[in-house]
């Protein structure tokens, strides 16, 4: 049967609707003019999704003057919850764990707000990633991918995943099984998401980080395609208005940054990468990673070869051949790692301003870098990150494991001792749906 997109009122978690009281209607709030509530409720939906429902709820005239985002949470970018993730509970509890009782907790990196939301779909759902708050899941029985909005319960609908696997076959490698092979692909897969809400399409692209390939997708699509071009090796994907980064180090010419764009129309496929910005090795020793901050791309590597001190640059500085180093992020921190992430330390202080999480690449530890001095500082607790404390965990570790999205989406707190377990990326439930059975189809 042929996937289409739906946008169905399922599972709502958050008071999206309009039938709240208008207990708060004042003279000031029924005064202001059309236009002016609706340039007001752009404003604050332009810094937070839950902001703009709290703001639909004042009272029955601004909830009839503004859009209401069901049914347009997931088809319309401007609703994305781009600043909130899934936040790891650690202990085994993966979405959908009884002892959760079809709960989520999400947190916000700009405010530090938790959320709790009722999604009782991860009965038989698993997360593959989140992409600007939206989550990329896997139905068990049939393997159907779906884009969800936690917190209007809008869902879309894409081709099984079990059609990629049969196009992804020639890729061979020394497996005994064929689960084995297909769960070897799907580790460390990156999604982009990238939207037309006057056409009502949505378009999923998914790079193989294993084979260097990329598959995309639409709502009105029956299966997944896979361009004729191959990706580059790269390594710190970036997705940033439905687009995707990626820098490839080392080489000759020393960092290369390369933009891969959505499909410029539906049934074509993306355009090949292509090289939007070098970096030399007398600017940027292996700049390998690329975050978003302040709606800045940045690009992150390190002085010399020694490794010791961070350097930082603008993507668009950097294509205009303008090597100016960024001295200063203000109040925020940059956690990288497989995913990066930037986060605001207004609202959290127990992360510090100025700082940079990363694993040092000589020594193998997470450290936090102070951009300020230039020095190191353990970035978590020992006991903690190598996995001998059972207590509650910082939430820089909770942080660094929503990096790690192969543990996030499990229920598992990243440690070392937990990623030196055999099979600890491999699912404890329903494996058979989510690993095995999709290679048997």
């Amino acid at each position: 049967m042929r996937p289409t997109m739906k946008t169905k009122r399922r599972f709502p978690t958050v008071a999206t609707s309009d039938d709240a009281t208008d207990q708060y209607s004042t003279l000031w709030t029924t005064s202001l003019p059309g236009d002016l509530l609706l340039l007001v409720a752009w404003h604050v939906l332009a810094g937070d999704f839950l902001d703009y429902i709290r703001f639909r709820a004042v009272c029955k005239l601004w909830r009839n003057g503004t859009m209401c985002p069901r049914g347009r949470g997931v088809v319309d970018p401007r609703f994305h919850p781009r600043r909130w993730i899934m936040f790891p509970e650690g202990h085994g509890l993966h979405p959908g764990h009884n002892k959760l009782r079809n709960h989520l907790r999400f947190l916000n990196l700009d405010t530090g707000t938790f959320v709790r939301v009722k999604l009782p779909l991860f009965r038989d759902h698993c997360i593959l990633d989140s992409v600007d708050g939206l989550l990329l899941l896997q139905r068990d029985q049939d393997a159907i991918v779906r884009l969800l909005h936690p917190f209007t319960g809008d869902l879309a609908d894409l081709p099984p995943l079990s059609d990629l696997h049969t196009q992804l076959r020639r890729y061979k490698y020394n497996f005994q099984t064929e689960g084995d092979r297909w769960f070897f692909l799907t580790l460390g897969m990156f999604a982009v998401v990238s939207c037309d809400a006057n056409a009502g399409t949505i378009t999923v692209m998914i790079l193989f980080y294993r084979v260097k390939r990329l598959a995309f997708a639409t709502t009105q699509d029956t299966q997944w395609t896979l361009p004729s071009w191959e990706v580059p090796p790269y390594a710190a994907p970036l997705a940033f208005h439905g687009k995707i980064y990626m820098v490839q180090y080392p080489t000759s010419d020393g960092s290369l940054v390369f933009q891969i764009d959505p499909p410029p129309q539906a049934g074509s496929p993306p355009p090949p990468p292509k090289l939007v910005a070098k970096c030399p090795k007398d600017k940027l020793y292996d700049g390998y990673s690329l975050v978003e901050c302040d709606s800045e791309i940045l690009l992150i590597g390190h002085t010399d070869n020694s490794r010791s001190h961070i350097l930082i640059y603008k993507l668009k500085d950097i294509m205009l051949e303008r090597f100016v180093p960024v001295t200063s992020i203000g109040d925020r921190a940059l956690f990288l790692l497989d995913t990066s992430l930037s986060v605001s330390t207004k609202a959290m202080p127990m992360v510090m301003a100025e700082t940079i999480v990363y694993k040092e690449p000589r020594m193998r530890n997470y450290a936090q870098y102070h951009l300020g001095t230039g020095t190191r500082s353990p970035a978590v607790d020992e006991c903690g990150i190598r996995g001998y404390d059972p207590g509650p965990r910082s939430l820089i570790q909770h942080i660094i494991t929503c990096c790690i999205r192969s543990a996030w989406n499990k229920g598992v707190m990243y440690s070392f001792k937990e990623a030196d377990r055999d099979g600890w990326l491999i699912w404890k439930v329903k494996r058979k749906f989510r690993h095995w059975v999709i290679a048997q189809n």
